[in-house]
């Protein structure tokens, strides 16, 4: 039954994606959708697209086993990086009417730099898909009971991300990811509420976390552990 749902769930999000990409009509529409999201379906997206597969799966895992203090850079860090780039960039940059921060670089400098920088982005973004893909793969392997191999999971679904992405681009994007967050806050709160209940309540989870030094955030003052805290965000 579950499998039957995960195939659901998929057959429309790639229908959903490619209903989207019947508005796309030039390169501003496919970049940025025509600048023209509502705010909730912007907040969704740029949610989704710092807090995906990785952040359900990893970072909850990280916190299991080191704590609180092991997740400092993503979700903390990286969401200190966002609100810092809301209030100090995105309004100065959105005036300029840009379709990527490649054409500020070439604006402000010329076109090598914004090549040199397209391409440092790139680079950096390879580990934060890969870690999205692996992820993909696991969900699959596991509501397969394993029918499906993790790899086999990753090329099915970069394959499904690929085909609304290249059709649609940030249109469907923007639009699953709204759908999708919908998705994923009310199976994670219906879930938290199960597990808490058969664990005996929330205020048990939180006391045992506690006893266990898994809320313990901040580290032990000393220089190095200082740098090491800091660093991330």
């Amino acid at each position: 039954m579950l499998l039957w749902f995960v195939i659901l769930y998929l057959a429309c999000s790639v229908g959903v994606g490619l209903y989207a990409a019947t508005r796309v009509y030039n390169t501003k529409d496919f970049a940025v959708a025509g600048r023209c999201l509502p705010l909730p379906v912007v907040t969704a997206t740029v949610f989704a697209t710092w807090f995906g597969a990785e952040t359900v799966l990893g970072i909850s895992a990280t916190f299991v086993k080191d704590g609180l203090r092991a997740v400092v850079a993503d979700p903390f860090g990286s969401s200190l990086c966002l609100i810092l780039a809301g209030l100090l960039f995105a309004r100065r940059l959105y005036r300029l009417n840009l379709l990527t921060i490649g054409d500020f670089y070439r604006l402000r400098y010329n076109r090598a730099v914004e090549v040199l920088c397209t391409l440092c982005i790139v680079a950096s973004y390879l580990g934060w898909v890969s870690a999205q893909i692996k992820a993909l793969g696991l969900v699959f392997n596991v509501v397969t009971d394993g029918a499906m191999s993790q790899p086999a999971g990753m090329v099915l679904g970069a394959l499904i991300v690929l085909t609304y992405t290249t059709f649609g681009g940030m249109f469907s994007v923007a639009i699953l990811d709204f759908v999708q967050i919908t998705i994923i806050m009310g199976g994670m709160l219906y879930i938290g509420s199960v597990v808490s209940g058969l664990a005996g309540g929330v205020g048990t989870v939180v006391s045992h976390a506690a006893g266990a030094g898994k809320l313990d955030f901040f580290p032990p003052a000393k220089l190095d552990n200082g740098f090491r805290f800091w660093a991330p965000g």
